[in-house]
């Protein structure tokens, strides 16, 4: 299925319901007005010469609809992130993707203290220069028919790419992921079906679309399935956030556990309430935040694992289905095994190995790097680089990244493993991450950063409990302003960075 087109479809069955909740600017869109939009949008940027089209707005109707506006060309969105690094980010989206245009706010670029680059052009200036008979001859467009509609578009198929969405880069360099329509069409399917979702449900919408995680889940997922998309284009402003779901009632969130444990710690009872579906993803969730979000709301979180390579969702929890601590049973659509880390073997249930990944939401291959798609697939099935292991019952358990797996005098050492037993011992909601430094003598050791003081005697002697020697920091570095990516998790890069010139000094 195309992805544009089956949102057209979802537009002309919905018309008069409401599609966007827009809280950042205090707006509501229709699902006809966000069709007619689109094809206003559709119209101007029918003149960018290249396929390719930069896109870097907060998650917002602006930032849909731009991206529906960008499709209905048969052109391709390059989602880029202005979290960290705009300018940097946008000049390598430039380079990579050989595009010359970038879509972005003027609002975005003041708050971020970005420049302007001539590649640029902005929402708020494009909407102006619309004028009174573009707005006519699209709404007299808008009441033909769905099939008059899509017929009316340049033609593509379920299989041509329908964006380029870049990694994290929180552990090297990132890569350009293109994804094809029917690889995010296959997720949002399994989504759907995993959680029980229909029209009747709403999305509190957060996450920036230059993360997969909120791509899908929060943009495609609510549009094709005439869901309500609750918007808001900052998820840094927690009491705002935790004010918009009592206020507007969202029947779902999901989001990465670093933003749901500030939203649930600066609720109150009730304000959650109309929640029945929460779901973090993206890095590990703490046993602190599943207890609070039971204790203060009564809800229990259902949590999922993904990759961008995989459109994202490759396993989740399910309501009256879950296992707290692991990352779910993976969708319909897609199959996992556990192989061995040196012979790639196919490994039983209950051993631990490498997470390998093959269905129709795993993406065809990396953008133009043949290097790093040899290094990806293994006879067919996507490398995630993820430690896992599926239990008897077929639920799958992560245990890290393979990357962060380091040799200590030739032992295998999870650096994983050291923080979730660190966890136990700190305070809650500290920020904390173990990071691997150079040894002379055993060829590494383990170094934890945290975010606040902490009695470092007291705490090696509670770790060495419960971890070998190799496993327990040598050192304990105080870092008050923790390093994160645009998704919230930890930027392990920097922070190991960061990490070393302060034993240095």
């Amino acid at each position: 299925m195309v992805l544009h087109y089956e949102f057209i479809k979802t537009a002309k069955k919905y018309p008069k319901k409401m599609a966007i909740h827009d809280r950042s600017r205090n707006s509501d869109v229709t699902f006809e007005k966000a069709l007619l939009a689109a094809l206003l949008l559709k119209n101007k940027f029918k003149s960018i010469p290249e396929k390719y089209v930069g896109v870097m707005v907060p998650n917002s109707a602006g930032a849909m609809l731009a991206v529906l506006g960008i499709l209905m060309n048969a052109k391709v969105p390059v989602m880029i992130n202005y979290s960290t690094g705009a300018e940097e980010n946008c000049h390598f989206a430039l380079k990579k993707c050989r595009m010359s245009t970038i879509i972005t706010s003027r609002a975005l670029l003041e708050k971020i203290n970005c420049p302007l680059l001539p590649s640029m052009v902005c929402l708020e200036d494009i909407m102006k220069e619309i004028s009174i008979f573009a707005k006519i001859r699209a709404a007299i467009k808008v009441k033909n028919s769905a099939e008059a509609l899509i017929n009316s578009l340049p033609r593509v198929t379920e299989n041509d790419i329908s964006v380029i969405l870049f990694t994290s880069g929180s552990e090297k360099d990132p890569k350009a992921v293109p994804l094809t329509h029917n690889n995010i069409f296959i997720n949002y399917l399994d989504a759907k079906e995993a959680f029980g979702l229909t029209e009747e449900d709403s999305i509190l919408c957060i996450l920036p679309l230059f993360h997969v995680f909120g791509f899908m889940t929060q943009f495609w997922l609510p549009l094709l399935l005439g869901m309500t998309a609750i918007t808001y284009g900052n998820p840094l402003e927690y009491k705002t956030v935790a004010k918009i779901i009592k206020e507007y009632k969202p029947t779902m969130a999901a989001a990465t556990p670093i933003f749901f444990g500030a939203y649930v710690r600066v609720s109150q009872p009730g304000d959650f309430s109309s929640l029945r579906l929460v779901v973090p993803g993206a890095d590990k969730v703490p046993h602190w935040l599943r207890k609070q979000y039971m204790e203060k709301h009564g809800i229990e979180l259902l949590e999922g694992y993904g990759t961008t390579e995989t459109s994202p969702v490759i396993s989740a929890n399910r309501p009256g289905n879950n296992k707290p601590g692991s990352i779910g049973l993976p969708f319909t659509h897609v199959k996992v095994k556990i192989a061995g880390i040196d012979d790639n073997k196919e490994l039983p249930p209950g051993e631990e190995g490498k997470i390998l990944v093959q269905g129709e939401s795993v993406m065809k291959g990396y953008w133009e790097d043949p290097e790093a798609n040899d290094k990806a697939f293994i006879d067919g099935w996507y490398d995630t680089g993820d430690i896992g292991v599926i239990d008897e019952a077929g639920f799958l358990w992560h245990r890290g990244r393979l990357k962060r797996f380091i040799k200590i005098g030739g032992e295998l050492v999870s650096l994983v493993r050291t923080e979730s037993v660190l966890e136990k011992f700190l305070p809650e909601n500290m920020d904390f991450c173990a990071v691997e430094v150079p040894d002379s003598l055993k060829g590494a050791k383990i170094a934890a950063v945290v975010s606040g003081p902490i009695d470092e005697d007291k705490l090696k002697a509670q770790l060495l409990k419960e971890l070998p020697a190799l496993a327990v920091p040598f050192r304990f570095l105080v870092l008050e302003e923790f390093p994160k990516m645009g998704s919230g998790k930890a930027d392990f890069r920097k922070i190991t960075e960061i990490a070393l010139d302060m034993l240095k000094k």
